[in-house]
């Protein structure tokens, strides 16, 4: 009878274990949202080190890609990006993206030291 209260205990444990292995496996990702993001922040320090931002406008995009990675965070939250969420992503990384090509190419320039 012990033997059999042993093996129902390790085997409630087994399926326990494995259930919450699996949970933490199934992390929401969102590759291209992830990339998309690097690649924003690199031309964002490349306007910068190049004087095509200044401090203020390289504040501001800084600022604005924060927003779109908080949105993205909260939207891998609940365990699933839905559709809604990473249309909802990309649109705020395409207006960033406009954002930083304008403030790149406008005529301020960061002055020098």
């Amino acid at each position: 009878m012990l033997n059999l209260k042993t093996s129902a205990v390790a085997l409630t444990l087994a399926i326990a274990s494995i259930g919450a292995f699996a949970q933490a496996a199934v992390e929401p990702v969102t590759p291209r949202a992830d990339q998309r993001e690097s690649k924003q922040q690199a031309r964002i320090a490349q306007g910068a080190a190049s004087g095509q931002l200044n401090a203020k406008e390289t504040n501001r995009l800084e600022k604005q890609q924060g927003a779109v990675n908080k949105a993205e965070d909260k939207a891998k939250a609940d365990g699933t990006v839905t559709a809604q969420e990473r249309k909802r992503v990309h649109r705020m990384q395409e207006k960033t993206s406009k954002n930083i090509r304008q403030q790149k190419h406008d005529a301020q320039v960061a002055p020098k030291p």
